[in-house]
């Protein structure tokens, strides 16, 4: 008797064992085979990188403005202070790596004004952040100069390709017309110094300018070919619902606008400077992918900006769909070009 029970014990152990070992196989094989989950970060989700949509456009160049505070008041602006958010930098770091798993070779990170926050070393930290740990092949800055110090180049210099300082005019009262100033501070003094550091500490130096009302005569020829920039990047005043036209918009940039003849006479008086790269309203409104404070895409086709859901919610693709961008415009106007201050082969 006590064998028969000591026989039926030990079968019964058999059994639950293959038992146990059968749903522990179907559970990792299963692990194996299901999609990816969400993936959770602080208050966000995102899912983990997957394969693209290949019908959408890869970001290969993105423009960050992180802040939309600045301490100039140019009249025609059209990326206004209408929040002072700026993202965690963490939460920052973390969508720009979403955008290099999704092609981005370029980040150019503007404002407002992007040496306001935490005196340069928000920045500072993302430059350092895109060239070191992404690997990016050009990281780039747009600021009107005013509030860059030496120290900054000596602690993120190397990890900048390009800094594009906004200058409209070499002429005190024009910029102040304009108000691209701050108190009497002399707006090309700071350029010129700002210059004389990118050559110092082996940065590509660059200057963007806003054709409008009260430039629209100048010839800036001479002191263009003495600084000579990597790129003399010439903008017509553009108009944008909600920024700087319509009653909710904090400019009102009717004042600034030029005609399309006025913006070429002004590009035909600068037609021997080597550098000059022209960019009309036409070629400019939707050939840009412009990431807003939240990480939004802004789609300008309507001429306003209508924001995409931020990427750090829904990742690139989603928000990608929402961009507007004109990739076929972005090639044909330059859009891609020598880029990485390694490749620039600069007398320093």
């Amino acid at each position: 008797m006590l064998g028969q029970v000591l026989g039926i014990l030990l079968a019964t152990v058999v059994i639950i064992y293959v038992a146990a070992s059968w749903v522990r196989d179907k559970s990792t094989k299963k692990a194996e085979t299901c999609p990816q989950q969400e993936v959770v970060q602080g208050e966000r989700r995102t899912e983990r990188p997957a394969s693209r949509d290949e019908s959408l456009p890869k970001p290969i160049s993105v423009n960050y403005h992180f802040t939309r505070r600045c301490n100039y008041r140019c009249g025609f602006c059209f990326h206004t202070a209408k929040t002072s958010f700026v993202l965690p930098i963490e939460e920052a770091k973390r969508g720009l790596k979403l955008l290099k798993d999704a092609g981005m070779e370029k980040i150019n990170f503007s404002g407002g004004e992007p040496f306001l926050e935490k005196g340069g070393r928000y920045v500072g930290e993302l430059t350092r952040y895109c060239k070191q740990d992404l690997g990016l092949p050009s990281v780039s800055i747009v600021s009107n100069g005013s509030l860059v110090k030496e120290k900054w180049f000596e602690d993120y210099g190397e990890y900048l390709d390009i800094l594009a300082i906004s200058c409209d005019s070499f002429d005190f009262e024009t910029n102040d017309l304009i108000g691209r100033k701050q108190g009497q501070k002399d707006h090309v003094a700071s350029l010129l110094k700002v210059h004389d550091w990118c050559n110092q500490y082996k940065v590509a130096f660059k200057i963007n300018t806003v054709v409008n009302t009260y430039n629209k005569h100048e010839d800036m020829t001479e002191q263009i070919q003495q600084l000579q920039p990597v790129r003399w990047k010439i903008f017509q005043c553009l108009l944008m619902e909600g920024e700087n036209a319509g009653p909710d918009a904090l400019r009102n940039a009717e004042g600034f606008l030029v005609t399309d003849q006025e913006f070429e006479d002004f590009l035909t008086r600068h037609k021997e400077v080597a550098c000059l790269v022209p960019e009309s309203n036409k070629t400019m409104q939707n050939s840009y992918l412009i990431l807003d404070e939240y990480m939004r895409f802004l789609d300008c086709r309507g001429g306003g900006k209508t924001p995409s859901r931020s990427l750090l919610d829904v990742g690139v693709d989603s928000a990608l769909a929402k961009s507007g961008f004109d990739e076929k415009m972005f090639y044909k106007r330059g859009g891609k070009y020598v880029w990485s201050k390694a490749d620039m082969k600069l007398d320093w």
